[in-house]
């Protein structure tokens, strides 16, 4: 960047790729850098979410295409890069969205729920950074990774053990990919998503604990973290890469 302009929050006119993005926070994001101008594929492994997704997208003046993308297939990312480059040019933003939560105590997790949120949340951002990361000339990369990769949560190793893999993957990806590609990581707290499900509903012992070590007293909504990618994609932030920015409405504690 030059001293001739102040760079702005804008993702206009670029293009952007949202894994994982037909849903929760990945949607979210998806559907902001519409509203703000950029083109926008989002992709996921249901075809059916994915037609309706392309349909929206379109409906707020994005160019897109329809592609699944199983980010447990490194084929697959390398035909959603190949087709969303043929269908909007070079592109700019990768958001890499995707997401498996198991749930079982350690000593009795199975060996195929550990892997299978190991490759979904950790091995799958790998994998499509490695695709983007060939492809793209510059931009930048954000991996959506979660606050309980700093937490002690119970019934939670494979998701808490992915996410701390998915920070030390950003930082590390940032050495590799810069200067012409800046890579950096969203860490939500508590957001209502459809893999949430029903846990954070008011009225619930969890909830209530929650809203009592919050400062702002609730859950985020998904379009709240989207702001956060908005910023990272553009240009203002340009001297931003290999950092993890927390966003949970100042969660007081370590664990839960």
């Amino acid at each position: 960047m030059t001293d001739s302009a102040t760079p702005t929050v804008s993702v206009e006119d670029k293009n952007a790729v949202v894994i994982g993005g037909t849903s929760g926070i990945g949607r979210a994001i998806a559907l902001a850098f519409a509203n703000d101008g950029a083109n926008v594929v989002a992709s996921s492994r249901d075809e059916e979410a994915v037609e309706a997704m392309a349909a929206e997208l379109r409906s707020h003046g994005a160019e897109t295409v329809a592609v699944t993308c199983d980010v447990r297939e490194m084929a697959s990312i390398e035909r959603l890069y190949t087709e969303a480059a043929a269908e909007l040019g070079d592109i700019d933003i990768l958001v890499n969205s995707a997401g498996s939560v198991g749930k079982a105590p350690i000593t009795e997790m199975e060996s195929e729920e550990w892997d299978l949120d190991i490759d979904t949340n950790l091995t799958g951002v790998f994998r499509a950074c490695q695709v983007f990361g060939r492809e793209m000339d510059t931009g930048s990369i954000i991996n959506i990774s979660s606050m309980s990769a700093g937490q002690a949560r119970e019934q939670r190793p494979a998701y808490c053990a992915a996410k701390s893999g998915v920070n030390g993957l950003t930082r590390s990806a940032a050495a590799d990919l810069g200067p012409e590609i800046r890579v950096n990581a969203i860490e939500p707290g508590f957001v209502e998503t459809p893999l949430a499900g029903d846990a954070f509903e008011k009225g619930t012992e969890l909830r209530a604990k929650i809203d009592e070590r919050t400062p702002l007293e609730r859950v985020a909504q998904p379009d709240e973290i989207a702001g956060a990618a908005v910023y990272l994609a553009s240009d203002a932030a340009s001297f931003t890469t290999g950092e993890t920015l927390k966003i949970d409405g100042g969660y007081d504690d370590s664990s839960l």
